[in-house]
C-alpha cells in the first residue's frame, strides 16, 4: 500500500463539514467510527469524547488545505508539520493479507500508530498520508472545490494539475452556472445593442425631416 493512500483519511475528515452551508455530519461517535472505513479495530476505540477531538483536528487539517489553496506553501507545510509532531506514527514493513501467486508475502509500507485514543490514531495517519502526498506531488495538489458554496477538500491526481472541483457533480454544476452566466451576458449585450440601434434609427429619422 502506498503511503500517500492515507491522505484520503484527511479528505474524509475535512469533508464532514461544509461551513458555507452550515452542515456538519460529525455529530456522534457512530459518525467518527465510519471515518475509519475498513479499519474496524481502530474504529472500536472511538468514544463520545472523540467527537470533539475529531472536530478540532478537522479544523487544523482544513487550515492546511486552505493555505495550500490560497498559494501559501510555507504556511501549509508549517501547519502540517505541527500535526506530525503532535501525532507521530511508526512506518513499518508489512505483508499481512497480501500474497502473490505462490503464497509469498507482498511486502509494503504500513503506518503503525500507537494512539492514546481514536483521535490520535486517526490524526497521525491522516497527517502522515497528507505529508506524503504533499511531498510527492506538490502543495498545489491540495485543493478546495471551486463550485461555491461547496469548498470540499480534494487531492488533485490529474496528469496536468487541472482539477478544480471535488466531484463530477460539482464540476457539472459549475459548468452549468458558467454557461447560464454567459447566456445572460450575451442577452444583456444584445439588448444594449438593440437599444443603440433603435436610438440611431430614431436620430436618423429625425434628421431627415
Amino acid at each position: 500500500m502506498e503511503l500517500a493512500y492515507y491522505s484520503d483519511y484527511a479528505v474524509r475528515l475535512v469533508n464532514t463539514e461544509e461551513p458555507a452551508r452550515g452542515q456538519d455530519s460529525l455529530t456522534s461517535v457512530e459518525a467518527v467510527r465510519e471515518l475509519f472505513g475498513a479499519n474496524q479495530s481502530a474504529a472500536r476505540r472511538a468514544t463520545d469524547a472523540d467527537v470533539t477531538r475529531f472536530r478540532s483536528v478537522r479544523g487544523r487539517l482544513r487550515a492546511v488545505f486552505e493555505a495550500a489553496d490560497g498559494g501559501d506553501e510555507t504556511l501549509a507545510v508549517d501547519l502540517l508539520n505541527s500535526l506530525l509532531l503532535e501525532f507521530p506514527v511508526s512506518p513499518q514493513i508489512s505483508g499481512h493479507d497480501h500474497r502473490d501467486d505462490d503464497g509469498s508475502p507482498l511486502w509494503h509500507m504500513h503506518l503503525a500508530d500507537h494512539p492514546s485514543n481514536a483521535t490520535a490514531g486517526f490524526a497521525a495517519i491522516a497527517a502522515m498520508g497528507l505529508a506524503f502526498h504533499l511531498t510527492e506531488y506538490g502543495v498545489d495538489r491540495l485543493g478546495l472545490c471551486e463550485a461555491a458554496p461547496c469548498r470540499n477538500a480534494y487531492l488533485d491526481t490529474s496528469t496536468n494539475r487541472s482539477r478544480r472541483y471535488c466531484s463530477d457533480r460539482c464540476a457539472t454544476r459549475a459548468n452549468v452556472a458558467a454557461y447560464r452566466a454567459r447566456k445572460r451576458l450575451e442577452a444583456d449585450r444584445s439588448a444594449v445593442t438593440g437599444r443603440s440601434a433603435d436610438s440611431a434609427q430614431r436620430t436618423t429619422a429625425n434628421g431627415e425631416r
